[in-house]
């Protein structure tokens, strides 16, 4: 795939050492919550639809490199840790679903599968992903990632969700997005964060 309009800064970040950047900002779950209350959906599974959902509508956000190529998914998935009983923690993978409902039903059964035995999966050679993590002790307003050096030569975005709080009688939680600039812009994810907040606010 070209890299059309923004080749210029392509070319720029593409060599950077450490090509990565992040923003962190509040969403406003208040109807998510609520939401998941009256339908008996799982939250943190929840959050995790709504990012993906909206993540794929971004071109940008499925962008990866291969052998020094540029190449577009139709839609990507999403892997996720997941807390262990000894407070370690593994990984799972949640393809991508259409809807909130069905996206909840098939992440219980991938938990439920998962817990009959813990594998450590972390999925390495998979590109057609975006990694997430979820810090429910935290209410942070920033986030670094720990990467390894050919990272740089995928561009997988990194998503990672805070403890939920509430301000002014609205519930908000952390919301971080570190991606390859060389693949996007600020515009992008402040991109994804509009359209997260807009499908939030219409759920009924």
């Amino acid at each position: 795939m070209k890299t059309g309009k923004r080749n210029a800064q392509y070319q720029f970040f593409k060599t950077y050492e450490d090509p990565f950047f992040n923003i962190t900002a509040n969403v406003e779950v208040n109807n998510l919550y609520k939401y998941c209350k009256r339908n008996d959906l799982s939250f943190s599974l929840a959050c995790m639809y709504v990012a993906l959902k909206c993540a794929n509508e971004i071109t940008e956000f499925k962008l990866r490199f291969k052998d020094d190529k540029v190449y577009l998914y139709d839609a990507v998935n999403i892997g996720s840790t997941v807390l262990n009983d000894d407070l370690t923690f593994s990984f799972c993978d949640f393809k991508f679903q259409k809807s909130i409902s069905e996206f909840d039903l098939k992440g219980k059964k991938v938990l439920e599968n998962y817990k009959k035995g813990i594998v450590f999966d972390a999925q390495e050679n998979e590109l057609g992903i975006i990694h997430c993590s979820t810090i429910p002790w935290i209410s942070f307003t920033g986030f670094k990632h720990a990467r390894k050096g050919e990272e740089a030569l995928q561009g997988i975005p990194k998503l990672v969700f805070g403890k939920i709080f509430t301000e002014n009688d609205i519930k908000k939680i952390p919301f971080s997005v570190e991606v390859h600039h060389a693949l996007m812009d600020g515009y992008h994810v402040g991109l994804l964060y509009e359209k997260m907040q807009k499908f939030i606010n219409e759920l009924v």
